[in-house]
């Protein structure tokens, strides 16, 4: 991966977190992608499901190549004003209580604004709540604190926000002078960015894909349908680019890439991942192959609707679904084993 092209994934990925994209409300995140890849000179659209479809050219019409990511995050969606002004949540995706308290949250009213807020234990303070340990942390004891002068539910609804209202985490993100990036939603922002970056290679190089191939940028992926119901004819393959999990019993770190050679829905197309791992060696790409036991894709979604061959990859991803943690290096080798398979 060029320095150049390492400074434009970071520098977008930046900008990518920035924007709230909580499954369902991921125009923003949407717009922002068409708007770059339409600014390198690709004529991308948005599809009926609010995702962004692209295509790269490429010779072979016949064995097209799916390259997709998704820009949706976990969420919350606001479920009750509660009197005292204090709003309840509900999770979208496998948003976890346990790991969100104290976060700061924005919640967005229909008409664009939104509003700040702090994620706390009902009852927070540890001089008053005796049984501040002992409470279990779940969508029935946290709860939205705004940072509004608010003391009823009246005060709540004219301020704009209503039931439905969506509620997002910030993501807190950070990249350390040696090379970690901290933040929340690198699932799946990371390879979003690193797939924008291949585009913006793929157009100032002037490279001839041996397939033609398309970027997907998924938007309902979190909650199992991201990739089911859009392939352009002519396309064979989906090759996945998410994220690689880092635990116990894992071969997998955040500077390397993690080839999935199974996850929960089974096992991934087997030459396809023998051809990665074979691709890896022969191009000295620090890798992993590994088995995610509670783990789907946006592949997974695909090969129940679509005819298709498909793998996965991504950058090693510590704490998946809470705060975060990768480095440049998984970054660097999940390019470009993503580029060397594209350019078999």
């Amino acid at each position: 991966m060029q320095d150049t092209i390492c400074a434009f994934a970071l520098d977008h990925l930046c900008k990518l977190l920035k924007i709230d994209s909580p499954t369902g409300f991921t125009g923003a995140a949407a717009d922002f992608v068409i708007k770059k890849l339409s600014d390198m000179g690709f004529s991308p659209i948005k599809t009926n499901k609010g995702g962004v479809l692209c295509c790269l050219g490429g010779m072979d019409e016949n064995n097209g190549l799916i390259l997709s990511a998704h820009i949706d995050t976990l969420g919350g969606m606001v479920t009750q004003i509660k009197g005292n002004g204090h709003l309840k949540i509900r999770n979208i995706g496998g948003l976890e209580p346990n790991n969100i308290e104290t976060e700061s949250v924005r919640v967005y009213t229909r008409d664009d604004r939104f509003y700040e807020g702090t994620l706390q234990l009902c009852n927070p303070s540890v001089h008053v709540n005796t049984n501040y340990t002992q409470t279990s942390r779940t969508f029935d004891t946290l709860e939205i604190v705004l940072d509004e002068d608010v003391k009823t539910a009246e005060d709540v609804k004219a301020l704009g926000i209503e039931v439905g209202c969506f509620a997002c985490v910030d993501p807190r993100t950070k990249i350390t002078e040696n090379g970690y990036i901290k933040s929340r939603f690198l699932d799946n922002k990371l390879s979003s960015a690193i797939l924008l970056a291949f585009a913006k290679s793929v157009k100032e190089e002037n490279l001839t894909l041996p397939r033609k191939t398309y970027l997907h940028f998924t938007v309902y992926e979190e909650i199992g349908h991201g990739a089911a119901g859009t392939c352009p004819d002519g396309v064979t393959e989906i090759f996945g680019v998410d994220m690689g999990c880092v635990g116990d019993g894992l071969e997998c770190t955040e500077k390397q890439v993690s080839i999935c050679a199974a996850d929960s829905s089974g096992p991934y197309n087997y030459d396809g991942v023998c051809a990665l791992v074979r691709l890896a060696k022969e191009n000295n790409i620090d890798h992993a192959v590994d088995i995610y036991p509670h783990y789907g894709s946006d592949c997974s979604a695909a090969i129940r609707t679509f005819d298709l061959k498909h793998i996965l990859i991504g950058p090693g991803v510590f704490a998946s679904h809470g705060y975060e943690r990768s480095h440049i290096d998984g970054m660097k080798n999940t390019y470009d084993l993503m580029r060397a398979y594209t350019l078999l």
